[in-house]
């Protein structure tokens, strides 16, 4: 009796011969039969032979043979481009065929080319800043003493004319004897009301020394315009200099809006814009207010251009260092044809769209671009109002496209011409 072993080693034995038996079976038939279903494609004649205009590479389609062979470039077979693929019944190309059920699951979009007002219209962000230009300066110009501060402190917010310290300044007590002493001398009275006003006097006060004879001997040094204050460096008992800074005040209407603008759209900004801020702190509110300058440096670390807004503030409800989106706009009246922005394919070199034909088919088309308006790409030439182009889904067209030898071209390009270049030397080719 046979062991165990013995018996498993034939049985294995028996089953790899049945195996390839029947692979070799299988094998002859294939060769003698030849295939037994050809793909025709839609518009060809059942069971004619088909016309193959040239072969390429799948895996460098733009280039080209007029005969079959294998590829200079990869260890692989040249793939026949046949005329039925390559051009639809009214001799344009042809484009990749997508099944409508694929299209679908795949979750494909359409946009149509449509005209728009060619109106620059810029989204970007912007800081809300103190007004550079609306700054006093408030200065002794007499040496003197300071008897009285008012209780303020730097960033309080305050009017125009509020009290800011009060002085003694002795040069003023003797030029105001004087100017009490000569009232009766035209000419010398107008020389010392002039003294009195280069000492640092206001008009008000000259009169009112001229009407009441009175001296005074203490002055009040009042904000000349309302806003934050910034500095304040006086102290009761001091002893100021002439010339000596009192207080520095920046104006808060109107304010200033830095506005980082792209490089990329950067030409598309002009001084006289209308600007729309909106800040968080206002939902729905808008503030509106006009280009003043485009500075002349980009931002280092951003690379933006830098544009100032001039916001008005009558109301005082923006703050300085509010961050805000604004959005840029000038009027025109011209139009152009645009398309999604996430419609055009970009590949350094050019730039490319899937149009969408007859019958499920979509082409490749290279355009020229113009600037970006929102969501939206100016396009130059290439396309036509009322055209499909691929806004989802594009990329997946693109490369197949290429694997099928489908060059971009505008959509009127007709096919490769029926001679194309001979095949490479392949002792040559790289």
């Amino acid at each position: 009796m046979k062991s165990p072993r013995t018996v498993l080693r034939v049985l294995a034995v028996a089953v790899a011969g049945v195996t390839v038996g029947v692979l070799a079976g299988r094998w002859s038939a294939l060769r003698t039969a030849g295939p037994a279903v050809v793909a025709v494609p839609a518009g060809s004649a059942a069971g004619g032979e088909r016309k193959a205009l040239y072969w390429y590479d799948p895996m460098v389609p733009q280039h080209h043979f007029d005969q079959p062979g294998k590829s200079p470039y990869m260890d692989m077979q040249l793939v026949p481009r046949y005329a039925d693929e390559a051009t639809d019944q009214a001799g344009k190309q042809a484009g990749v065929k997508i099944d409508p059920a694929i299209v679908q699951s795949l979750g494909m979009r359409l946009a149509m080319v449509q005209r728009v007002p060619l109106s620059a219209r810029v989204e970007a962000s912007g800081i809300v800043g103190l007004n550079e230009r609306a700054v006093a300066v408030v200065q002794g110009r007499a040496a003197g003493f300071v008897e009285r501060v008012w209780p303020l402190a730097p960033s309080d917010v305050i009017a125009a004319g509020q009290p800011l310290a009060q002085l003694r300044v002795p040069e003023w007590t003797a030029a105001q004897h004087e100017l009490l002493a000569v009232r009766g001398d035209a000419g010398l009275l107008a020389a010392a009301r002039e003294r009195l006003l280069s000492l640092g006097m206001t008009q008000a006060e000259v009169r009112a020394l001229q009407q009441g004879g009175v001296v005074q001997t203490l002055h009040t040094v009042s904000a000349p315009i309302g806003g934050v204050l910034e500095s304040l460096d006086v102290r009761a008992g001091m002893t100021l200099t002439a010339g000596q800074t009192l207080a520095r005040i920046n104006g808060l209407d109107p304010l200033w809006l830095e506005v980082a603008v792209p490089q990329a759209q950067a030409g598309q900004v002009t001084i006289g814009d209308r600007a729309e801020a909106h800040l968080a702190s206002m939902p729905g509110q808008p503030v509106v207010g006009r280009v003043t300058a485009l500075l002349p440096t980009l931002n280092d670390a951003t690379r933006s251009l830098r544009v100032r807004v001039e916001l008005p503030n009558a109301d005082g409800r923006l703050r300085p260092g509010q961050s805000a989106r604004v959005r840029l706009a000038a009027g025109g009246e011209d139009t152009a044809l645009a398309v999604p922005t996430e419609a055009v394919i970009r590949t350094g070199q050019r730039a490319l769209v899937m149009v969408a034909g007859d019958g499920g088919r979509y082409a490749p088309v290279e355009v020229t671009l113009g600037p970006e308006l929102g969501d939206k790409t100016v396009i130059r030439t290439g396309l036509d109002e009322g055209q499909q182009v691929v806004a989802s889904g594009q990329f997946l067209l693109d490369s197949e496209a290429s694997l099928l030898g489908i060059g971009a071209g505008p959509p009127t390009d007709r096919a490769p011409p029926a001679n194309p270049p001979a095949l490479l030397d392949r002792e040559r080719a790289p």
